[in-house]
């Protein structure tokens, strides 16, 4: 049965966790209503997930869900392929790429977000963020060619083949720090035997003195301790001021040479946050209302990573997919009580607490609004269980368990595919490097 012709029209821009909560939430309403959904990518892609694509111990269908099918239930969404470009607030429409202007009663922006790179010199351009499917695609490739090329020519090891530097001790950083060196001790050692396990270094680079600053002090001792004995290098209280396609320059002024730096310092809104002409804050957010709606347009909401959507004490909540998850659903339920004439309420998130996989064995969950901590084997069944329970269907949930469950037995990874060839050439001999990126190569191996 579809939605009646005279039924209110919501138009939501972003697939992901918020977008998707909000459309589930208006399709499942008894209140005639009709969803547009538009996104650029016909999947829902599951971004806590995504370093365990990068380090091979998922695939792609583990962490990507089509929305066609998720929302196959509710005739009354539909699905549009399509990348947004232009936001008109005052008349609550959208332009795309493609040349099509979509206009709703209702317009519900969560488009989500994309890397900060705060004008570090080359960090736009030389490293690999983690915050989008053909990020982790990417990353894999890269991380795969290298271990690779180091095997057919040790010699590169000398050139930083085998040195990853990861940007930023966040959740996406401490994350991937630990998946990776996991996958080094596991996948490296049986695979690539005649390629030693001992030259390959992970290094965090923080400019701040902790890692995962959400977190306790004794979280953060945990963590520090679980890295350092899997052989990373913590490199806190320091800053990147240039990243180079073969080294990164730190704030001392020393070098790492390098050809694979993870970027997870940080996330800024999505690009249309800056042209729709509606109050943006930090991170050029939109700045939202208690209800989810954004002050002087009372028919436009800002969700998840799109927005600053301020909690309890004032401040932005953090952005997780709890947090965008929530607030799309809250954001469905407003409409359809404004639908229904009746009241709509301020927004207000559910604190389940804070979690964060640091190796095998190792995790740190802290649980609740007062933050009850756990740590270890305990915490890290608890982030494989509350993970899981997010997948979208059944048979992701049991293909993703069955890889999980694989990987912890056997260590044997997963897909290792070099799919992604731009990510995966290297050129190690330096044609077309900057003159000024050869001399401080060349300075730093005089200096030594």
């Amino acid at each position: 049965m579809t939605a009646a012709s005279g039924s209110k029209h919501v138009l939501i821009v972003g697939g992901g966790f918020a977008g998707l909560g909000c459309a589930l939430e208006l399709g499942r309403s008894r209140n005639p209503v009709r969803v547009t959904l538009l996104d650029r990518h016909n999947y829902h892609q599951f971004q806590p997930l995504f370093y365990q694509l990068a380090t091979s111990q998922l695939s792609v269908n583990d962490v990507s869900f089509s929305l066609r099918r998720v929302c196959c239930d509710c005739p009354n969404i539909d699905i549009k392929l399509a990348e947004v470009d232009t936001v008109d607030a005052q008349n609550r429409s959208v332009r795309t790429k493609e040349g099509e202007t979509y206009q709703g009663d209702y317009l519900v922006l969560a488009a989500g977000s994309q890397a900060n790179f705060f004008r570090i010199p080359g960090a736009d351009t030389h490293t690999f963020p983690l915050y989008s499917l053909t990020d982790a695609e990417r990353l894999r490739s890269r991380i795969l060619a290298l271990f690779e090329d180091s095997d057919r020519d040790p010699k590169l090891v000398d050139q930083g083949s085998l040195n990853f530097v990861i940007v930023g001790a966040g959740p996406t950083g401490t994350e991937m720090a630990g998946g990776l060196a996991d996958m080094i001790h596991t996948t490296v050692a049986s695979e690539y035997a005649d390629l030693a396990v001992t030259a390959a270094r992970v290094y965090i680079i923080e400019r701040g003195g902790t890692l995962l600053p959400p977190f306790s002090a004794s979280a953060h001792e945990y963590a520090s301790k679980v890295l350092r004995r899997d052989g990373v290098q913590l490199c806190l209280n320091t800053s990147v001021t240039e990243v180079h396609p073969d080294h990164v320059v730190l704030g001392d002024g020393s070098i790492i040479k390098t050809r694979c730096v993870i970027w997870g310092a940080g996330l800024m809104a999505a690009p249309i946050a800056s042209s729709a002409g509606l109050p943006t804050g930090r991170g050029g957010r939109i700045q939202t209302e208690p209800d989810l709606t954004v002050s002087g347009f009372p028919n436009i909401y800002a969700l998840g990573d799109f927005a600053n959507i301020a909690g309890p004490d004032g401040r932005a909540l953090p952005q997780l997919g709890s947090v965008a998850l929530q607030s799309g659903r809250w954001a469905g339920k407003n409409i359809v009580a404004d639908i229904e004439g009746r009241p709509r309420t301020a927004f207000h998130y559910l604190d389940k607490g804070i979690m964060a996989m640091i190796g095998r064995n190792a995790a740190i969950a802290e649980v609740g609004e007062n933050r009850h901590e756990l740590n270890g084997a305990v915490a890290y069944a608890m982030w494989l269980g509350v993970h899981l329970a997010l997948l979208t269907t059944l048979q992701v949930k049991v293909e993703t368990f069955v890889e999980w469950i694989w990987d912890y037995f056997l260590q044997v990874r997963g897909s290792q595919l070099l799919d992604r060839s731009d990510a995966a050439r290297i050129d190690w001999y330096g044609e077309g490097l900057p003159d000024k990126a050869r001399a401080s190569i060349a300075a730093a191996e005089a200096a030594k």
